[in-house]
C-alpha cells in the first residue's frame, strides 16, 4: 500500500468535507465535526510524509487541471519531512480548536478556512511543477490572509496587520513567479525534471537572477530580514491556533522553497548564494530575538521569536551550501541536518507556546505581560505547558532546541579552518550569532514565563483566571509530548532528517547515529540528551535533599519576611516585562533605539511637589522605521498627487485623453 497517495487522498477528502461541514452544520456540533476533520487532514499529511521518508515513491499528473503544461505532484524525503511537520502541527491545532471554537472565540469563517489552509500547506511540498507550486502557494497565502483578517470587526489593528501581510506575501509571490518563469523560459516545460535539466546549461547570470528572486519570495514568507515586518503584526492578531499554524508550519515552507530551488532545481550554485543566505539568517536570528526580548506583548514576543528561529535555520542551510560548494560533504550534511532538525523542533515548541498564549488570552482577555502574572494558581496546566515550551525554546539542556543548535554549532565550528577568505570571516561571526541568540532566548523566555505566570497578578483578570477547556489542554498536551520526546530522544527523527538531507544534497548520510548517545558521523562530537537530562535531575534532587536535611536539623521559627517596614509586598514591587528587559535594552541601546516619554504632573500649590509621574516606552522596529516608512510616505505623496489630478472634472479627463492620443500619434510618426 502506498502511504503517500493514501495519506494525501485522505487529507484532500477530509479537507473538502470539513469545509462543507463548516458551511452547512449548525453552531452546536460544528466545532467537533470541523475539528475532527482537520485532525484527519493532519493525520493524512503525516502518514503521507512518513511514507515519503520511508522511501515510497508517489507521482500523479492531472493534465487538464491547469492550462499549457497541466499539473503534477510527487513526493521525496525532503517533501515528506515538511509533510510530517505540517501534519503534526495541524493535529494539535485541530484538537485545540474544538474548545476554542465551542467557547465562541472564532466563527464559521475560521472553521471553514482552517482545513483548507492546512490542505494548501500539505500540497505545497508535493507540487512537482512550477504551475502547481505557484497555485498551491497562492492558495496557502489567500486562506491564511482570510484567517488573519477574521477578527477585523473587533480591533482596528487586525485590518492593519492584514494589509501588511497581504502586501508582503503577494510581493513575495510575485518574486517567486518571476524567478520560476525565467527558469521555465529556458526549459522544455514547467515540470521539475525539466527545470533540473535546464539548470545545468543556464548561464551564471540567469541562474543567479533566478535564485535571488526566489530567495526574496521565500524569505518574505519565512519572516527573514528585511521582509519580516508582517510577521510580528499578523501573528498576534490572528486567532491563537491560527497563529500556531502560521508560525510552526507555514513559515517552514519558505525554508522548503529555498532548499528545493537552490539545492534541487538549480543544483547548488556558487558559494555567494549561500553566503547571502547565511548572513541573512544570522542577522535575522540576532535581530528577531532582540525584538522578542524587548516586547511585552506575549504573542508579538513569540512572533519575533519565529524570525529568530527561522534565521537559525537559514544559517544551517547557508552553511550547508558553502560546505557542499567546497566539497565538504560531511559538514554539509551535518549543517543541513541541523537546519531540518531545528525546523521540527521549532514546530513543536512554537505550537505549544502559541496554544498556551491563546489559553491565557481566553482566560484573561489580555496578552500584555505587564498586566498578567499569578496565572499558575488558576491555570496550572497552561502554566506547565508554557514552562515546557519556554525551556524547549531556550536552547538549554534538556530543552528541545538545544540538540539542533548544538548540531549547528558543531558544523560551524568544524568548518572554521576554511581556505576561502569570505568563509573564514563569516563562520566565526555565525558561531557568535548562534551563541548570542541562545543567551538572549534564555533571557526572553525567563521574562515571559516568570513575569507572566510566576509573579503576583497585576490585574483582576489575571487574579481570577481559570483553566481552559479540556480540548484546548489536550492540544497543548500533544505539542508538549512532542517537545519532550524531541528533547530527550532526538534519535527517533534523526534517520528521517538524514534521509531528507541526503536527498537534497545528493551526497552524505545521516549526521548522527545512536539511540541514547548521539555520535556525529565523520566529525568528532558526542552528545546524550537523555543522560544529560537524567544527570541534571539527579543533581537537582540531591541538592534539594541536602538542603532539606540540613534545615531539618535546626529548629524552625516562623517569622515575617523583611519588608523595610512597608508591609507585605505587592505586585507593584515586582519586575514587569518592561523593567526586566531594561538591562538588555541598555546594552543594545544603539540597535533597538527605544523611544521614551515621561510626563511629570506637579501639584498646583507648588512646582516642587510631584503629584504623578507617567512613563511610557516603546521599542519600534528600527528596520521598519528606516526602510518601510520612507516608502509609505512616498506612496502617500503619490496618492495625494493623484487626487489632485483626478478632481472629478469631465473636461480635465477629456483633456488627458486628447493629450494621450496626440502623444501616441507623434510617437508613431517618429518611430516610422
Amino acid at each position: 500500500m502506498n502511504l503517500v497517495g493514501a495519506g494525501l487522498g485522505a487529507a484532500a477528502a477530509a479537507g473538502a468535507l470539513s469545509a462543507i461541514l463548516a458551511l452547512i452544520t449548525p453552531r452546536g456540533p460544528r466545532p467537533v465535526l470541523v475539528g475532527a476533520g482537520t485532525a484527519v487532514v493532519g493525520i493524512g499529511g503525516a502518514v503521507a510524509g512518513a511514507g515519503a521518508l520511508a522511501g515510497q515513491t508517489f507521482a500523479i499528473e492531472i493534465p487538464a487541471l491547469l492550462p499549457l503544461f497541466g499539473t503534477s505532484f510527487t513526493a521525496d524525503p525532503l517533501s515528506g519531512l515538511f509533510l510530517v511537520v505540517t501534519g503534526g502541527v495541524a493535529i494539535a491545532v485541530a484538537v485545540y480548536g474544538i474548545g476554542y471554537a465551542r467557547h465562541g472565540l472564532d466563527g464559521r469563517v475560521v472553521q471553514l478556512m482552517v482545513p483548507l489552509f492546512v490542505l494548501a500547506m500539505l500540497l505545497v511540498p508535493v507540487a512537482a511543477s512550477a504551475g502547481a507550486f505557484l497555485v498551491c502557494w497562492e492558495l496557502m497565502a489567500l486562506t491564511s490572509l482570510v484567517l488573519v483578517l477574521s477578527e477585523h470587526q473587533h480591533r482596528e489593528s487586525v485590518a492593519v496587520a492584514g494589509r501588511w501581510y497581504a502586501v508582503m506575501t503577494h510581493l513575495g509571490a510575485v518574486a517567486i513567479l518571476i524567478g520560476l518563469l525565467v527558469l521555465v523560459a529556458h526549459s522544455a516545460d514547467d515540470s521539475f525534471p525539466a527545470l533540473r535539466a535546464a539548470a545545468e546549461t543556464l548561464p551564471p547570470s540567469v541562474s543567479g537572477t533566478v535564485f535571488v528572486l526566489v530567495l526574496v519570495g521565500f524569505t518574505s514568507k519565512a519572516g527573514i530580514l528585511p521582509l519580516h515586518a508582517w510577521l510580528p503584526r499578523a501573528h498576534p492578531e490572528a486567532p491563537s491556533h491560527v497563529s500556531a499554524l502560521m508560525s510552526a508550519a507555514m513559515v517552514n515552507l519558505g525554508v522548503y522553497g529555498i532548499a528545493r530551488v537552490g539545492f534541487d532545481l538549480l543544483g547548488g550554485g556558487p558559494r555567494w548564494w549561500w553566503l547571502l543566505v547565511l548572513v541573512l539568517g544570522a542577522l535575522s536570528a540576532v535581530y528577531g530575538i532582540l525584538q522578542a526580548a524587548m516586547s511585552s506583548d506575549l504573542k508579538r514576543l513569540l512572533g519575533n521569536s519565529t524570525t529568530e528561529n527561522m534565521g537559525l535555520v537559514l544559517v544551517g542551510v547557508g552553511a550547508a551550501g558553502l560546505f557542499a560548494g567546497a566539497g565538504e560533504d560531511v559538514l554539509a550534511g551535518v549543517a543541513l541536518s541541523a537546519a531540518l532538525l531545528h525546523v521540527i523542533n521549532h514546530a513543536a515548541f512554537k505550537s505549544l507556546l502559541f496554544l498556551a498564549a491563546g489559553s491565557v488570552l481566553h482566560a484573561t482577555g489580555s496578552r500584555d505581560l505587564d498586566v498578567l502574572g499569578g496565572l499558575r494558581a488558576g491555570m496550572p496546566v497552561t502554566t506547565l505547558g508554557f514552562g515546557v515550551g519556554s525551556l524547549a525554546a531556550s536552547a538549554l539542556p534538556p530543552g528541545t532546541a538545544f540538540v539542533s543548535e548544538w548540531l549547528l554549532l558543531q558544523a560551524l565550528i568544524h568548518g572554521l579552518p576554511a581556505s576561502d577568505a569570505a568563509t573564514a570571516i563569516v563562520m566565526p561571526v555565525a558561531v557568535a550569532a548562534v551563541a548570542l541568540t541562545a543567551g538572549l532566548a534564555v533571557a526572553t523566555f525567563v521574562k515571559a514565563f516568570g513575569v507572566g505566570f510566576l509573579a503576583r497578578p497585576r490585574s483582576d483578570a489575571a487574579a481570577n483566571a481559570t483553566e481552559s477547556p479540556v480540548s484546548m489542554l489536550a492540544g497543548m498536551g500533544f505539542a508538549a509530548v512532542a517537545c519532550v520526546v524531541l528533547a530527550l530522544v532526538p534519535s527517533v527523527v534523526l534517520p528521517a532528517v538524514g534521509a531528507a538531507s541526503t536527498t537534497t544534497l545528493g551526497t552524505g548520510g545521516p549526521a548522527a547515529s545512536g539511540l541514547v548517545v548521539l555520535r556525529l558521523n565523520g566529525i568528532a562530537g558526542v552528545l546524550s540528551p537523555l543522560l544529560l537530562a537524567v544527570a541534571l535531575l539527579v543533581v537537582s534532587v540531591a541538592v534539594v535533599a541536602a538542603v532539606r536535611a540540613v534545615a531539618a536539623r535546626r529548629a524552625r521559627r516562623a517569622a515575617r519576611l523583611w519588608d523595610c517596614g512597608a508591609g507585605p509586598m505587592s505586585s507593584r514591587t515586582e519586575y514587569t516585562a518592561t523593567s526586566f528587559a531594561e538591562p538588555l535594552q541598555r546594552v543594545f541601546d544603539d540597535v533597538v533605539q527605544p523611544e521614551r516619554d515621561i510626563d511629570v504632573t506637579h501639584h498646583q500649590e507648588s512646582s516642587y511637589l510631584v503629584q504623578a509621574v507617567e512613563y511610557r516606552q516603546r521599542v519600534p522596529d528600527r528596520l521598519e522605521r528606516r526602510l518601510y516608512e520612507p516608502v509609505l510616505r512616498s506612496f502617500a505623496a503619490w496618492g495625494g498627487a493623484a487626487r489632485r489630478l483626478a478632481n472629478g472634472s469631465v473636461h480635465r479627463y477629456l483633456g488627458y485623453g486628447f493629450c494621450t492620443v496626440c502623444g501616441l500619434l507623434i510617437l508613431l510618426v517618429v518611430i516610422r
